[in-house]
């Protein structure tokens, strides 16, 4: 396992986030493809012994099991101060008025539950999982950096938002001496690159470290265009995300899968090879399902492609209308 600094901080992550959103009660929640404790554990366990310390979940994930399931598995297995356990807060956790967003009263309400969910009195990376129209930003920073300074939290993170978003956010800690956001969650693949054009030179403009969702594209730059699987099926995110650029989403599919096939190595290794070697990207999330995803995942880190490579997968890349910031 590869390890580097978490943006400018001197907090030392797995070149690879394992992603948790695919844990949690099938039955609770927007994810019905997720796994539930039984099956998760494994997989947590394999991430650990493979050298991953960097976790990401959410609230929102399952319906909070998530976080329990992850937790759990986090204290039987690993040294709490070995591992960065990050989390989100945002979408609605229950009905009627401040069951979501990010005011003072969700924030602190959302991250003692997210604590006591995961069994821990800290997490190392507390994100804001959306940007919160109805709420001013100096609001949510100020909540944030009380957080912090409450010893909840090490560090403060965004998520998927555009770029004059995070700057004022950015510039609103900074006139008011507050906790300053260190990562950006975002989603960047071979199929959907548009924050290469602002969001990702920002961030290596501030030292702002990149983790972001979705490297492999929800699956579909691991497999041939027509092969479907259960969760591409049902995931009506994953359809309304890449089906508008399908004919020209099939080509770059085409060409990982010859690149991968010169190289005789799965096409995820070569996708997230890709993820992995573009600036100023620290650590990809990666969700799995299946030991093997990890071990693809970990073989990745020796793949460099070559920029004739490069350039030959992104070629048939157009522009894509702006998703996932909902």
């Amino acid at each position: 396992m590869e390890y580097a600094k978490l943006g400018n901080t001197g907090l030392d992550v797995s070149r690879l986030c394992l992603g948790c959103m695919s844990f949690g009660v099938p039955e609770r929640g927007i994810a019905p493809w997720s796994l539930n404790e039984e099956k998760s554990r494994p997989i947590i366990k394999k991430a650990l012994d493979l050298g991953i310390n960097f976790f990401d979940t959410a609230n929102i994930y399952s319906d909070g099991t998530s976080e329990e399931i992850v937790g759990r598995a986090l204290n039987d297995y690993a040294n709490r101060d070995e591992i960065v356990l990050a989390t989100k807060v945002y979408f609605r956790m229950h009905d009627g008025p401040n069951g979501a967003g990010l005011s003072r009263k969700a924030i602190m309400s959302e991250i003692d539950k997210s604590l006591k969910r995961l069994g821990t009195d800290y997490v190392d990376l507390y994100q804001i999982h959306r940007w919160d129209y109805t709420t001013p930003i100096e609001e949510t920073m100020e909540a944030l950096h009380d957080v912090v300074k409450a010893g909840k939290a090490r560090f403060i993170g965004a998520s998927s938002m555009y770029a004059w978003q995070f700057l004022k956010a950015l510039q609103v800690a900074e006139e008011n001496g507050w906790t300053r956001f260190v990562t950006m969650q975002n989603q960047i693949n071979l199929l959907y690159r548009e924050e290469e054009r602002e969001m990702l030179p920002l961030c290596k403009e501030e030292k702002i470290g990149v983790i972001p969702w979705s490297p492999l594209a929800k699956g579909r730059l691991t497999r041939n265009w027509e092969e479907t699987t259960h969760r591409s099926e049902i995931d009506e995110t994953a359809k309304r995300f890449y089906d508008p650029t399908a004919e020209a989403d099939r080509k770059v599919v085409e060409r990982v899968a010859e690149v991968a096939e010169k190289r005789g190595v799965p096409r995820a290794q070569i996708a997230l090879a890709w993820v992995l070697q573009k600036d100023p990207i620290t650590s990809p999330i990666i969700g799995t399902t299946k030991v093997s995803h990890l071990e693809d995942a970990v073989a990745a880190l020796s793949i460099k492609l070559t920029p004739e490579e490069i350039a030959y997968m992104e070629e048939p890349y157009v522009p894509h209308s702006i998703v996932g910031f909902e």
